[in-house]
């Protein structure tokens, strides 16, 4: 008998999806890593939110749950960082000037451990992962199979591995996407005015407490 059940895993994987198609912190970094800096700085970036996804996975099942329900106000911390830094994010695209996640820009390189420390501080301060894994991972767990950590660890890499390979296609294809907007700048700024426009409308539904599971 599998440890754990194969609705649980499909459960896992669909949630999985939805919240990586998403925009959200960890798209709109990688995006902007990967053009304006090449598909390995999004590699690095990327290798960051990993480290982040990893962070989370431990944490959650050695009694991060058990963590914030001692303390309910350290999530509540949680949600109001994400959604400040997802009112910034809205900002910067939308502001006087503003450019789009697709835009090439000319800026300073990063280095390999800023690209990598940023990757890993944007996913920790990404809300619905703390939600993903608190609240939403815990669901699929079958208190009667036992083993409660091992089922958590195994639905947690499903959810990971998941999550990396898609953020590993939009690395791979930013480049790609950035070049078919670059001579499109009417597509190129409704783009930026719709991601912008969806950012702010993210950061407020989670400021006052909306669900964020499908951010």
């Amino acid at each position: 008998m599998m440890l754990v059940e194969q609705s649980a895993l499909l459960g896992v994987v669909s949630v999985a999806l939805g919240m990586v198609l998403s925009p959200g912190p960890n798209m709109m970094y990688l995006v902007s890593r990967s053009t304006s800096q090449g598909r390995r700085a999004g590699i690095i970036s990327l290798g960051g939110v990993a480290t982040g996804f990893l962070v989370y996975l431990v944490a959650a099942n050695l009694g991060l749950a058990v963590l914030f329900a001692a303390f309910p106000r350290l999530l509540t911390v949680i949600r109001i960082a994400g959604a400040l830094y997802l009112l910034w994010l809205a900002w910067k695209t939308l502001k006087p000037g503003g450019v789009s996640v697709f835009t090439v820009q000319d800026i300073p390189a990063d280095s390999p451990g800023r690209l990598f420390s940023m990757g890993l501080m944007t996913n920790l301060l990404n809300p619905k992962i703390a939600i993903l894994y608190v609240s939403i991972i815990p669901q699929f767990i079958d208190l009667h199979k036992g083993n409660v950590l091992l089922q958590g660890i195994m639905l947690g890499v499903f959810q990971i591995v998941v999550a990396l390979s898609v953020n590993l296609s939009i690395v791979l294809a930013a480049g790609a996407v950035a070049g078919f907007l670059s001579n499109r700048p009417i597509w190129l700024r409704a783009q930026r005015v719709a991601m912008g426009s969806l950012l702010g409308v993210l950061a407020i539904m989670l400021a006052v407490g909306k669900s964020v599971t499908t951010m």
